[in-house]
């Protein structure tokens, strides 16, 4: 990321910026609380500090993110910049001029000022962010944030200390008083931050403009507010995205707000409190960093979704933390599904929010985000102080009920429930389930997004080895549909379009080059993924029955177990090929491979498959058997060796059981069944369609088909 140089220089500011804002915070809390006395004094002082900081949040929410849409970004942000300087350079001066009073209520003004110009920089560089680094905003995120509150904060303390112990050393050997308090110089530092940045970001013009509205929007001011407000309040998954976000922050404010008094219910001490704080930002820190290479390709809006309902499953079980030892691990995992969920929500707002908008968009979620968390740390703070802790007699126990236990439980419980409702708001792969994406994406192989389903039609593929009889019970069944008035389509795999035809050649021609096993694979799967497109959806989609001859399982059998390559590889590929369209009935016909090959051998010419050696169709058998295992609802597995009339019988009975208005399954059809021992050469081209792709051609073979079993056409 660092080699764009326009990001480069960006970040640098960012760095700048961040470091200046801790150090600040920092800086000018202590500059208040030392300009008066007593512990009340100081204590409001510092606190006075913390609330001026957040309290811009409510009162410019709704006009900081204009700003920054309304004027040249790289403009606002050196103003902001420079107006910061001048802010945080004037504390201290203001400590050489006037009384505590004076001072401390000047730090106050200042910090709030600062803020408030803060509200209006952050959406500008927010907003000017994914033009800089487009498609990789994810990874600049992730910089960013981890620059901001994992190498920021903790720089900012080391170099105040380190001010502080190195001017306390030069004025004890020179036994003089110190012209500049720590302080003072750290607050000079602070201000000179500022004024860097703001050279920085004057020399980025990629970050210039504000991104041109739609011929639509409301000219003026308050036209491109209610603009903002509007784009918010149409967007669902915008909406699910902020109701996760501040439900996240929620349950975090609640872990702060409560952590003295929870650390007093481990039965810990004060130091219980410390790590229990760098317990947070340490996950924190992970969850950003490594979350993305955690969950791989699964996506982003899936993911977002979920960090939230893991970090509020995190608080509630804190709740139930009998130790120190089981909730510092909570605490960062807390910590960790936070982290993910505030880089995954930051990057979803700079990819699916426009520019023209996006500076409001991130004013409101960052004002929101402010003022969760500022009530949320203070109600909770304030309940768990009037709440306390009580023990009750339960004869031979006695259970301690701690406030800050019951508020945790809570505040885990709301989480979970705003993320299920965000990850419902957001959810872009309805259809597939979580769990085994989440483990797929986890692998590099995320599972394909289902197409519409189907509510007309069914879907039935015969599967089996060599010589088990597949096509004469496809064209049996087919025939047994169309002479009960049922819309049939007989297919088969591969071959069933002219792409297919050709790839077709291509694998089962024993003259043709050798393939290689994943070679062979990939044109399987994409003669299915165009058999899908092409014949089967469309005939399922006007009703029809479909018979295929082969379907996705004769893939997981020949080259899953076959060839020996990865089960689930194969299933993933066939699942993206087919938008994971799945047979409603799929009929195995097992036979001995031996049985099967002399079959076909007494057919005359073979294919490449069916010249391997037997040990290949052996496995080939068992990977069928062991599909039907795990599947028994889907599966029918029938004896090859049967009668080819008890088969049928078999095979319609099933039908029947699954398809409301099926023919009578018992009755014989006017055919003989002695004519479909054997397939003519002529039905097998018959069936492959040359030509055209519409259900009518389709059909017209089928008829064809028909023709041929019941006599009435010529073999």
């Amino acid at each position: 990321m660092l080699r764009i140089r326009p990001f480069r220089r960006l970040w640098l500011t960012l760095g700048l910026s961040s470091f200046g804002d801790w150090l600040g915070l920092l800086a000018t809390s202590l500059f208040a609380a030392g300009h008066v006395s007593g512990s009340f004094a100081q204590g409001a002082a510092f606190g006075g500090v913390v609330v001026m900081k957040l309290l811009p949040a409510l009162v410019l929410l709704p006009l900081a993110g204009l700003l920054a849409d309304k004027f040249d970004r790289r403009i606002t942000m050196v103003v902001c910049d420079v107006a910061r300087f001048v802010l945080f350079l004037s504390i201290p001066l203001a400590g050489l001029l006037a009384s505590p009073a004076a001072v401390v209520t000047w730090a106050l003004i200042a910090t709030f000022l600062v803020e408030a110009i803060s509200m209006i920089w952050i959406p500008a560089k927010e907003a000017a962010v994914p033009n800089l680094v487009p498609g990789r905003l994810e990874a600049a995120n992730q910089l960013s944030l981890i620059t901001t509150y994992g190498i920021a904060p903790v720089l900012a303390a080391l170099v105040l200390a380190a001010v502080e112990r190195g001017l306390r050393s030069l004025a004890n050997e020179q036994t003089t008083r110190l012209l500049v308090q720590p302080v003072d110089f750290a607050l000079y530092l602070n201000a000179l931050t500022f004024l860097a940045a703001a050279a920085v970001v004057y020399f980025i013009p990629q970050i210039s403009g504000r991104g041109a509205a739609p011929a639509a929007s409301k000219p003026g001011w308050v036209g491109s507010l209610i603009d903002g407000w509007q784009f918010l309040h149409h967007n669902a998954a915008l909406r699910g995205l902020v109701l996760g976000i501040c439900g996240a922050f929620a349950a975090g404010g609640v872990v702060v707000g409560t952590s003295s008094f929870y650390a007093t219910s481990l039965g810990a001490g004060p130091a219980a409190f410390g790590l229990l704080f760098a317990s947070l930002f340490i996950g924190l820190g992970l969850g950003m960093g490594l979350g993305p290479r955690l969950v791989g390709k699964l996506s982003r809006r899936r993911w977002f979704g979920l960090s939230i309902v893991f970090a509020a499953a995190m608080v509630a079980l804190l709740g139930l933390a009998p130790h120190l030892s089981i909730a510092l691990p909570l605490v960062v995992a807390v910590g960790f599904g936070s982290g993910m969920a505030f880089l995954s929500g930051t990057t979803l707002l700079g990819t699916e929010v426009r520019d023209w908008v996006r500076g409001r968009v991130f004013a409101f979620v960052q004002g929101a985000v402010r003022v969760v968390l500022l009530l949320t740390i203070a109600v909770s703070s304030l309940l768990v102080g009037l709440g306390g802790e009580h023990v009750l007699n339960l004869g031979i126990l006695h259970p301690t009920i701690s406030s800050s236990r019951i508020l945790l439980l809570l505040a885990g419980i709301l989480g979970v429930i705003a993320g299920v409702v965000a990850f419902r708001h957001m959810d872009d792969r309805p259809g597939v389930p979580l769990l085994p994406d989440l483990i797929s994406s986890m692998r590099g192989r995320p599972l394909g997004v289902p197409d519409a389903p189907i509510r007309t039609g069914l879907f039935v593929a015969f599967e089996g080895g060599e010589g088990a009889g597949k096509s004469t019970q496809a064209v049996k069944l087919a025939a047994w549909m169309r002479m009960a008035g049922q819309q049939c389509v007989v297919t088969r795999e591969p071959g069933a379009t002219p792409a297919g035809a050709r790839m077709r050649g291509i694998l089962l021609d024993p003259r043709g080059d050798k393939l290689s096993s994943r070679a062979e694979a990939l044109l399987y799967a994409a003669d299915r993924a165009e058999h899908v497109s092409t014949v089967i959806r469309p005939a399922l989609k006007e009703g029809a029955v479909v018979v295929t001859d082969r379907y996705v399982d004769s893939s997981l059998a020949y080259q899953g177990a076959g060839r020996e390559l990865p089960v689930e590889e194969i299933r993933w590929l066939s699942g993206w090929a087919t938008g994971e369209l799945r047979p409603d009935l799929t009929v195995l016909l097992d036979i001995d491979p031996q049985v099967g090959l002399a079959r076909v051998r007494q057919r005359g010419a073979t294919d490449r498959l069916e010249d391997e050696e037997v040990t290949f169709h052996e496995r080939v058998r068992d990977g069928f058997r062991t599909l039907a295992d795990a599947d028994p609802d889907r599966y029918l597995v029938i004896d090859a060796n049967s009668g080819e009339e008890d088969i049928a019988t078999q095979v319609r009975m099933r039908i029947a059981r699954i398809m409301p208005g099926a023919p009578d399954p018992i009755n014989a059809l006017p055919w003989d069944a002695d004519t479909t021992t054997t397939l003519d050469p002529d039905l097998d081209s018959m069936l492959a369609v040359t030509e055209t792709q519409d259900l009518r051609s389709l059909s017209d073979r089928t008829d064809d088909a028909t023709q041929w079993l019941d006599g009435s056409a010529p073999r």
